[in-house]
Order: structure tokens, then sequence, then C-alpha cells
């Protein structure tokens, strides 16, 4: 049987929605192993002179806790 466990991270870049995935990601993988998935439960942007300035995501990572 599977044990999956699900936090939620905020993560942001500079770059795009993508690279703000990835950075969520390569946070929460120094201290959990066994990543699932990542559901983006949501998007956003802040705006600085008409221009993108972050990208931001809401995102939510499964992560196995115990596997028989």
């Amino acid at each position: 049987m599977s044990v999956l466990k699900v936090i939620e991270i905020l993560g942001n870049s500079t770059v795009s929605f993508e690279d703000a995935v990835q950075n969520v990601i390569k946070e929460v993988s120094k201290s959990v192993k066994n990543i699932e998935s990542v559901y983006i439960k949501d998007m956003q942007v802040t705006v600085s002179n008409n221009k993108i300035a972050q990208y931001r995501v809401n995102a939510k990572v499964c992560f196995g806790i115990l596997d028989d």
C-alpha cells in the first residue's frame, strides 16, 4: 500500500511560470524525497511599469511517505 502526503508551496520566478514550478520542485526536493506530482492550484503575476515583474504559483506537491 502506498501512502502519500500533500503540501502546499508558493513559488516565484522572474522568468516564467514554468521556471516558478521548477523552483518549487528544486526547493522542496532539498527536504522531501519521493516527489510524485505537482498540482498548480493558482497562478498570478506581479506588474511593475506595465510589465510582468514576477511569476507566482501556488502549488500542491504530492510525495510518498510509505510504500510496501
